[in-house]
This record gives C-alpha cells, structure tokens and sequence, in this order.
C-alpha cells in the first residue's frame, strides 16, 4: 500500500497552506447578492423607493423631502458653529484685554518701585511684614492674579485645580454638501427626475412599479447603467444616451435641446454595508489566534 504519511501528518508545529485554506483563515472574499445591494430606484437616504426623485450633478438620487431634511439640518448645524466659534473669538479676545491691562498694571508698579522705591512701614519693633505685603525696600508685591496662579501650582494634583483644556472650536465651512459623495450640494443644482413606466400611463404603486427606457423600451435595473438628462430630467440606458441623445443634442421624450454636458450618469447599488457598481465583492480578515507574529503555533502531538 502506498505511504500516506504525508497526508496525515498532524504533527507539524505550524498550518499549512492547505489547513489555513479550509479553517478560513486569512483574507476571505465573497460576491454580494442582490439582498446586499440597494436598487436604482431607492433613494440613497431613507433607503426606500424614492417619492419625487431629485439627482445631483454627481448622479445620486433623493427623495425631495429627504434631501430638503437633510441640507436644512446642515444648515442649522452650520449656524450653531458660526454661533459658537464667534463665541469663542469674543472670549479669546477678552482674555487677551485683561491679560494685556493686568501686565501694563504689573509694568507700572514695578515702574514706580524702581523709580521711588518702597518703604516698610512696620507695626512693631520686630520689624514684623506690614498689611501691605512688603518685606523691605527692594520687595516687590504680589498681585492677586499671582496669587491665585501660586496657590493652584501648590494643589496642582488635586482634580478641583487641576486646569482644563478649553474646546476650540474651527471655523466651520458654509457650505452644504451631498450626503452621499461628500461634495459640494446645493439646492438649485438638482433636478427632478422623469421615468417612463411601463405598461400604462397612470402611476402605479411605489412598490410595483417598472421603469423602462423611452428609447429601446427595456426594463431598467440595477444591471443597465442609467444616464439621465438634467435638462429635462428623462432617465435612458447609457447605450441610447450616448448613440442618439449626445449626437442629436436633443431629447427624443420631450424634444428638448440637451447637450452632452448634460448627461448624467446615475449610481446605482450600494447601501452603507455593501459595495456599490463594479466592486460587488465583501471582503472580511479571520484568525485563528494570537500568535507571536511568526505564524500560528498548534501543541504538536505524539501517535
């Protein structure tokens, strides 16, 4: 019979390439499925068949009222750190005031004492310290502020004097931006989308409900790539857009004139757990252990 030694050998003191292969260890990958990724016709906000979709330059579609939602609460956060970085900046320079009128203060005392010179008054013939603080002619007094200064740097470990970092607050950008691409977004750059639906011309239910190109008449999902006009706002497959639309320079729904700037190409997949247009895979690290960074180590055993 032949030797199967090396097939069952379990004694090494390290996995093999082979035993790390069928453990899952290591970088795994694995293709999405459609339950992972978010159909064209789903807004990119609320996740849900979208209700007046607008798109933005960047081809990422919102229901009105969500993207209304979402730029009008940026704006309000953009006032709430307008409010709070002035704020700071008219504390900031109240403290720069005091401290500048405190050293002038400092700067005069110790002008006159240089000049004329302090002299002890004392209240008993053991030259005791008078109420004044002064020690002798060339003494200086203590201010207040260097008072309190001296007093926390003695209790410096007790958490009550311990100094705390003030937050400093940037000074925010006005701008809005897209929620999805992170760029600049304002309101007047969208535009309302027009899909043409199939079968009849009544509106269906949000929930059944197809679309299809107005040119080649095919369902539209996530597998066409869809080029939509801004001009107008009619939605074609990327083959019609480009071969009719961008050299008619016009819109075969409507009959509006369009340009080829004016395509927009849609972004379709994609939720925030997967991967979006042609990076459909999830990848995910395991391991087994704690190692030393050698390797993974198993007890070797004895047959």
């Amino acid at each position: 019979m032949p030797q199967r030694h090396s097939k069952n050998n379990n004694d090494l003191a390290f996995f093999t390439y082979d035993e790390k292969r069928k453990l899952g260890y290591g970088t795994q990958k694995e293709r999405l499925g459609k339950d992972s990724i978010k159909p064209f016709d789903a807004c990119c906000l609320c996740l849900k068949p979208f209700i007046d979709p607008l798109c933005c330059q960047k081809g990422h579609v919102f229901c009105k009222e969500c993207i209304f939602e979402c730029l009008l609460a940026q704006k309000k956060d953009i006032k709430r750190k307008l409010a709070a970085h002035a704020a700071q900046q008219k504390q900031e320079k109240e403290e720069e005031n005091e401290k500048a009128m405190l050293r002038k203060a400092r700067e005069i005392d110790a002008f006159d004492q240089q000049n004329h010179g302090a002299v002890p008054q004392y209240n008993d013939r053991n030259h005791a310290q008078d109420k004044n603080g002064f020690h002798g002619a060339n003494s200086v007094k203590v201010t207040s502020y260097e008072e309190e200064a001296l007093r926390t740097m003695k209790a410096f470990w007790l958490p009550s004097a311990t100094p705390e970092a003030p937050v400093k607050y940037e000074a925010p950008s006005t701008d809005t931006v897209c929620p999805e691409g992170r760029e600049k977004l304002k309101l007047k750059s969208l535009f309302p989308l027009c899909f043409t639906e199939e079968g009849s011309d009544d509106k269906a239910s949000p929930l059944n409900r197809n679309f299809m190109c107005p040119s080649c008449k095919i369902t539209l999902t996530n597998t066409v790539t869809l080029v939509a006009v801004s001009t107008c706002g009619h939605v074609y497959c990327k083959k019609c857009a480009y071969k009719f639309i961008a050299v008619d320079k016009v819109c075969m729904a409507c009959d509006k004139e369009c340009k080829e700037k004016n395509l927009v190409c849609l972004v379709k997949g994609g939720t925030g757990f997967a991967g979006h247009g042609d990076h459909l895979e999830a990848t995910d690290f395991k391991h087994l252990g704690s190692g030393s960074g050698l390797g993974l180590v198993r007890p070797t055993t004895k047959t």
